[in-house]
Formats: C-alpha cells, sequence, structure tokens
C-alpha cells in the first residue's frame, strides 16, 4: 500500500453510493431489481472514477443555532418572494439591480459555500461570484433601492453567515471570526 494519495485506494462511500443509486430508480421510475443494481454500478463508478475532494469540517453542529438558521431562511425566503412578486406585478417601476460586494468573515470553503447558497436561493439576489482565497462574495440583487442600499445587503450576507457560523463553526472559528462564543448561556466576547 503506497503512502502516495493518488495511489492509495480510496474506501467506497456508501452513502453517496446509496444516494446515487436512489436517483437512478427515481429518474428511471420503476422499482425493479435491475434497476437498483443498475443503479448501484453506476454509483460505484461515480464514486471511483469521479471522487470528491474531502471536506474540511472542523466545528460542531449546535441544533438550536441550525434550528434558527432554518427558521430564520424560510422567514426570509418568505418575505423576499413577496418582495419579488409585487415587483413582478408593478409595471410603473423598472427595478434598480446593483452588484454588491461582500467580505466574509470566515475564508472556509464549507461555511462560504453554505452562506453563498442561502443567498442565491433567496428570490431577488443571487451569487455571481465567490472568491474562495479572500472570502469576497459578489451578489447580484434584483432591485437595490426596495432592498435598502448596498450597506444593507452587506448587513444582511454577514448576519447570514454569522447565522451559519453559530449552527455549525467551533469555537476556534468563532473565535477567529471575531464573534462572541456562548457558552453555557452566557457571552464571552472574544479578544
Amino acid at each position: 500500500m503506497s503512502l502516495h494519495p493518488r495511489r492509495r485506494r480510496a474506501p467506497l462511500q456508501w452513502a453517496s453510493i446509496l444516494v446515487l443509486t436512489a436517483v437512478w430508480v427515481l429518474l428511471w421510475g420503476d422499482l425493479s431489481v435491475a434497476n437498483v443494481l443498475g443503479g448501484a454500478v453506476v454509483g460505484v463508478l461515480v464514486t471511483t472514477l469521479l471522487p470528491l475532494p474531502p471536506v474540511d469540517f472542523h466545528g460542531k453542529i449546535r441544533p438550536l443555532a441550525l434550528l434558527y438558521l432554518f427558521v430564520r431562511f424560510v422567514y426570509d425566503l418568505a418575505v423576499a418572494s413577496v418582495h419579488v412578486a409585487i415587483l413582478a406585478l408593478d409595471f410603473r417601476r423598472v427595478p434598480r439591480g446593483a452588484v454588491v460586494g461582500v467580505q466574509l468573515r470566515n475564508h472556509s470553503d464549507l461555511y462560504l459555500t453554505i452562506t453563498s447558497e442561502l443567498s442565491t436561493l433567496t428570490p431577488g439576489s443571487l451569487v455571481i461570484e465567490a472568491h474562495r482565497l479572500t472570502g469576497m462574495v459578489y451578489l447580484h440583487v434584483l432591485d437595490i433601492d426596495a432592498y435598502g442600499g448596498a450597506e444593507k445587503v452587506r448587513e444582511d450576507t454577514l448576519a447570514l453567515e454569522e447565522r451559519v457560523l453559530r449552527a455549525f463553526a467551533s469555537d476556534a472559528e468563532l473565535e477567529e471570526a471575531g464573534l462572541p462564543v456562548r457558552r453555557r448561556g452566557r457571552k464571552e466576547v472574544a479578544s
């Protein structure tokens, strides 16, 4: 067995294989032994020939913060959907779109991706570029005037990033991002 990362034999990723098998069966629309076996073969081939890079996760999942992240996302989704619907039906007004750069506090690929995806899933905003090394995210906002300006976009994106970090980041990552660490019901401010 070689210590070289490319020559090491990668273990099978069973969860990915099961998900790919389920997607295969759903795409074919027929639950049969042949489809399940075919999906499993495709899953093994895809995970073996096209492996994903490992995700660096040093955090911990905080259930209450994760629940708050989810509830707040659903609320933001509903509010933004209403605003976009009103904007679409208001023929007297032409929206003024803008691209706003937001410097995130944490440079982790995982947290940058989660923050970017949640921003993109909210109607009226779209992440058009993200720089991994600098942590800079560029968002296109459908109507910058109705949103409240570029500074409001930055504030909301940083608040979203804070909710993501509070749900998934370790205490050290929170301190590195300049966020106070909450321990046993009290706040401790990072210095």
